[in-house]
């Protein structure tokens, strides 16, 4: 007969605790014989032993810790009047000495930038949906630009920020290179000689399979849900929105609201707005590694991702300010959708299978937006010839209308015009063609060759080539809102 259930419980425990045992001691072994080597593995378990009792001791004496901690809130919310004052004082003061100390030395374009920060928040308030409802929505605002600012800070201008994302950019460039076996087995030892068909999308449905497997094993619900919680309780947006854009982080615009599928019937227009705007402001992990294939740092692009997903949300309850009251209040309420494997062959299956549609989707859109690019500017190029221009481009066209936008971006105003253009090509066209060509610039760079021809600059500065990575890391293209 069945065991008694107390009994499957002690079986499971019991299997559980020497799975847990075995695999100690074999960390403890690897980092006797050699410490250095197994440096990886054990920060790796470091951290999982960390989270995990962090969640055993929050599930089992969160109401307890809520009552320690109860006289400290009651005295903060009562003082709070006070004490908001003096933390905006010790930010704006922080700001201007950063900016007067350490911006200003590296040089103006930080400073326009900063300005140019300045400008889209004005232009997003201008054009706000409820220009008079903003008041209420400032610490989203402010919030999610802060946060944006810290991490780009940690990432970008610290030692230790800069050598952790780059190791990790390393370790994703080295893990999507796996990929080359499958392809070189389908396609033949000479696959690279159609790179994007038989180089590029395979990493895509190699990505896709990895997913697959994080979402059967638990693993990504775990990790979006406390991104989205540290979001929540920071910008003070539902718990909807905070995951949806958490999982933009990782997962593809598509499939990110489908973790709160049961939800989306509930939510106000304005936690629509930030989905739909989280989901436009980050990449795919699907087609992250494609990226990485055209030659951008994966380091840039991983940090341009997770510094998106705070500043989309903060830009679009400005755009459209929360005048309703959410129905969705507590993130204990939220069950993110399991898939349907039932182990993880099926798991790694099904994620395979779900990147066919993708990848055919981006190779037929390529084929069809370069012919087009092709025909418009052969088109442009007859009618500038009739007024002496034939150098009449869609690009030339895109980089003077896109000029201004860039060169308020940071961008040196002798750069801005080749920027201008490839922010043109994303937008209107498609973020793989914006990155073929990015990827051309920074070759033409390495190869070292004639800056100038005829006047025109042919490649980018190599601090630019970050501030360019991470401002193209978003979904801006026109057939993407279709």
């Amino acid at each position: 007969g069945l065991l008694p259930r107390w009994m499957q419980c002690v079986v499971r425990w019991y299997k559980n605790m020497e799975f847990y045992v075995t695999y100690l001691a074999m960390v403890i072994a690897a980092c006797i014989l050699n410490f250095h080597r197994a440096l990886a593995l054990f920060i790796l378990t470091v951290l999982a032993i960390f989270f995990i009792c962090w969640d055993f001791f929050i599930a089992r004496y969160e109401s307890r810790i809520a009552e320690l901690l109860s006289p400290l809130g009651r005295f903060l919310k009562a003082q709070w009047f006070w004490l908001k004052w003096v933390v905006w004082i010790i930010l704006i003061v922080a700001v201007v000495c950063w900016l007067i100390f350490d911006t200003a030395k590296q040089g103006t374009n930080q400073l326009i930038s900063f300005g140019g920060l300045l400008m889209y928040i004005l232009l997003m308030l201008i054009f706000s949906k409820y220009p008079t409802k903003v008041s209420v929505v400032w610490r989203p605002v402010i919030w999610g630009v802060a946060m944006q600012f810290v991490l780009g800070l940690i990432t970008l201008r610290t030692k230790i920020g800069f050598d952790a994302f780059n190791w990790l950019g390393n370790q994703v460039q080295i893990f999507l290179g796996y990929t080359d076996a499958g392809a070189k087995f389908v396609f033949g030892e000479k696959y690279t000689d159609h790179f994007f068909a038989f180089k590029v999308l395979p990493i895509i449905i190699f990505f896709s399979t990895v997913m697959s497997v994080l979402y059967h094993v638990g693993f990504m619900q775990w990790l979006i849900k406390k991104v989205g919680w540290i979001m929540q309780i920071t910008l003070q947006t539902s718990p909807v929105e905070s995951l949806v854009a958490a999982g933009n982080i990782f997962v593809g615009m598509s499939e990110s609201p489908l973790m709160v599928k049961p939800y989306l019937p509930y939510v106000t227009k304005s936690e629509l707005h930030a989905i739909m705007t989280a989901g436009f402001a980050t990449i795919a992990g699907s087609v992250l590694g494609a990226y990485i294939s055209f030659g951008v740092s994966a380091s840039h692009l991983l940090t341009a991702s997770v510094m998106s997903a705070p500043a989309a949300l903060a830009v679009a309850k400005l755009f459209w300010p929360e005048t309703e009251k959410p129905q969705i209040n507590a993130q204990e309420d939220t069950k993110m959708e399991k898939g349907e494997a039932r182990n993880l062959l099926e798991a790694a299956s099904q994620g395979a299978s779900a990147a066919i549609p993708l990848v055919a989707n981006i190779a037929v859109n390529l084929i069809a937006f370069l012919a087009l690019l092709a025909f418009f500017n052969a088109v442009l190029s007859w009618l500038g010839n009739m007024f002496d221009y034939p150098q009449l481009s869609f690009e030339i066209i895109c980089s003077y209308l896109f000029m201004p936008f860039s060169f308020m971006m940071g961008v040196d105003w002798e750069d801005s015009f080749i920027v201008g253009g490839l922010l043109g090509y994303k937008t209107f066209f498609n973020e793989f063609v914006a990155y073929e060509h990015l990827a051309n610039l920074i070759k033409l760079r390495k190869k070292g060759g004639q800056m100038y021809i005829n006047g025109m600059k042919q490649y980018l500065s190599v601090s630019l080539k970050v501030n360019l990575a991470i401002c193209k890391c978003v979904f801006l293209i026109i057939y993407n809102v279709l």
